[in-house]
């Protein structure tokens, strides 16, 4: 089987542990996590943990159920590029004297669609948000102008291209079984 970027995406309430409890399968399984992302969802009291990992469908449907079957983790999803809008954001800083020396600045942000951050005697931080190989074209430019002194860039942030995401349309479907339930009690 051929292997392939996936984006799996993890939803939990925020217990001590819980990345632990995640990662472990990735580890048994000795694959390597590309990205990870945490925050809290839309869903009160709902995390959300966005992974990315190169492999086969197969092993990305074994994670996926293995994730699942954790007590704290409330559900589990797969998905290819295709089924999501996907972004990464990346801070670069450079010393203000060679961008200066460079020239043309305002070419510079309008060619990448950068913003300045901050501003120093010292140094420019710029910010890109884009997709990795934009965060990196970027990067390998003002790495081969003018050096970049720090450079961060965080792990993939994915919705779906559906109206609702999956956990609503999966926590409606409980609420109504539950609510059936007490009407034919």
């Amino acid at each position: 089987m051929e292997k392939k970027l996936y984006t799996i995406t993890v939803f939990s309430e925020n217990m001590p542990g819980i990345l632990n409890q995640i990662t472990i399968v990735f580890t048994r399984r000795q694959l390597n996590i590309e990205t990870l992302s945490v925050s809290p969802s839309a869903l009160k009291g709902i995390h959300k943990f966005t992974i990315t990992v190169e492999t086969t469908l197969d092993i990305v449907r074994k994670v996926v159920t293995q994730i699942d079957k954790r007590i704290d983790v409330i559900k589990a999803y797969y998905n290819t590029d295709d089924e999501l809008v996907v972004q990464e954001i990346a801070l670069y800083k450079v010393a203000t004297d060679k961008v200066l020396e460079l020239g043309g600045i305002e070419q510079l942000i309008r060619k990448h669609n950068i913003r300045i951050l901050e501003i120093t005697p010292t140094c420019i931080v710029f910010e890109k948000t884009g997709m990795y190989e934009e965060t990196q074209h970027l990067f390998e430019e003002l790495q081969n102008s003018i050096g970049v002194l720090q450079f961060i860039r965080s792990g993939r942030v994915a919705i779906t291209k559906s109206k609702v995401e999956r956990l609503s349309d999966m926590l409606a479907s409980i609420e109504e079984c539950i609510k059936q339930q007490k009407i034919v009690k």
